[in-house]
């Protein structure tokens, strides 16, 4: 019971920490170099697509 709800908190965190990444880079981030803010978004973009991903998987192995 504890694994599951520890899986639930890591996706919950891994999740809001890739939205608030994402938020970052494209409002906040000032770099003029276009290919860092790229893959910058791209590893947010890895990291919400790993959480829904995993919500997917625990939702349907309940």
């Amino acid at each position: 019971m504890w694994q599951r709800w520890f899986n639930w908190a890591a996706i919950a965190l891994v999740g809001g920490f890739s939205l608030i990444w994402m938020g970052v880079v494209i409002y906040v981030e000032d770099t003029p170099i276009l290919w860092v803010r790229v893959g910058q978004l791209v590893f947010g973009a890895a990291l919400a697509a790993w959480a829904v991903r995993k919500t997917t998987l625990m939702i349907t192995k309940a």
